[in-house]
This record gives structure tokens, C-alpha cells and sequence, in this order.
């Protein structure tokens, strides 16, 4: 019985630190060190918009997901490029920036953000 109970206790640490969140997102503002975002399901945003730092040694990278994978895209991000390609999502029809985010243990600070985008469309016509 008390290897069971001190299995138990061990199992609820290590899930208790691998409490990151994972989540889909449309970024609508950097402001500093905070970003402001909507969480997405589907491609649809739900919820409401929510604001959080980014912790000291937070990257943002171009990414690429399919089926729930996601993935980066060579070398982080310098902040001014990261910004600029927020704020062109931001204007344009989508009214914000596609991204998958990992937020630290408790939810209370952005580790990582991969810009995922949009899909581009080929242009109409053959050629």
C-alpha cells in the first residue's frame, strides 16, 4: 500500500509540472512584452480575448501545423519581424494573427509562439 500511495504522490507531481497549455489562437495586439489574443477551436475564435506576458525568455517562430501537429520553421524571430507580421495580419482580412502558444505551468506567461498564418490561395486563371 505505500508504494502505491507514493507512486501516486509522484504521478500527481510530474503531471503538476507538465501543466503547460498548448493551444490555437488569433493574436490581435502586441503591446511590449504583452500580447493580446482570442483562443480558437476549429478555426472559429471562442471565447473572449484574453492578455499575457511574455515570459524573459519567450521566442516566436513561423510555423506550420496540420492535424494538430505543429511545428517551427527555422530560427526564432527578432521582436520587430514578429510585430510587423502581427500587425499585417491585424490590418488585413483576418483581423488578427494566426498562432499556436504555449504558455508556462499555471497559464500566467507565454513561452512560445509559432506564427502558423493563413493557407495561401493560388491567384484564379491558367496559365
Amino acid at each position: 500500500m505505500r508504494k502505491f500511495v507514493c507512486a501516486a504522490v509522484v504521478a500527481v507531481c510530474s503531471v503538476g509540472i507538465a501543466m503547460a497549455a498548448d493551444f490555437t489562437a488569433i493574436i490581435t495586439k502586441v503591446e511590449g512584452d504583452k500580447v493580446t489574443f482570442k483562443k480558437t477551436e476549429k478555426g472559429q475564435p471562442v471565447g473572449e480575448e484574453t492578455t499575457l506576458p511574455m515570459s524573459k525568455d519567450a521566442k516566436v517562430f513561423k510555423g506550420k501545423g496540420k492535424k494538430g501537429v505543429f511545428e517551427t520553421v527555422g530560427d526564432a524571430l527578432e521582436k520587430d519581424a514578429y510585430t510587423a507580421a502581427i500587425t499585417k495580419g491585424v490590418e488585413g482580412k483576418a483581423k488578427g494573427a494566426q498562432a499556436y502558444i504555449t504558455t508556462d505551468d499555471g497559464g500566467k506567461a507565454i513561452t512560445r509562439i509559432l506564427l502558423t498564418g493563413g493557407k495561401k490561395k493560388a491567384k484564379g486563371g491558367a496559365e
